[in-house]
């Protein structure tokens, strides 16, 4: 049996739409961490993407799989149930995600107070 996902795994004051630095859409980084571990349902997924309408996190992972990063398995057995899971593609984002998640905690406040300037000069 795997682990749960941790519901606190983002911090639900962390303003995703502003990171400049994505995978796939602004919830395709979040769901590469969450697959990090291995095969997640959906349900599991959004206990720390709680945030995510169920809709947007259909088309994320739809996003995803299209582009060759999330694999979507159905099971018929001994319950119907799909699982995502990252393909080595996916995997290889692992460190870019790390990276950029760095960059962000490091610089976000950088990035909010020139936003917030261009936003008072607009």
């Amino acid at each position: 049996m795997r682990e749960p996902l941790d519901p606190e795994m983002f911090d639900p004051v962390c303003p995703s739409e502003l990171m400049p630095i994505r995978i796939g859409d602004k919830w395709g980084g979040m769901i590469v961490q969450c697959l990090e571990g291995g095969p997640r349902r959906f349900s599991e997924l959004r206990v720390p993407l709680r945030t995510v309408t169920p809709k947007v996190l259909t088309a994320s992972l739809r996003a995803l799989e299209r582009d060759g990063f999330v694999l979507r398995t159905v099971h018929a057995l001994p319950a119907r149930h799909v699982e995502y899971e990252l393909t080595p593609l996916g995997r290889s984002l692992l460190d870019v995600v790390a990276t950029a998640r760095a960059w962000a905690e490091t610089h976000l406040p950088e990035l909010l107070d020139a936003r917030e300037a261009a936003d008072r000069r607009a």
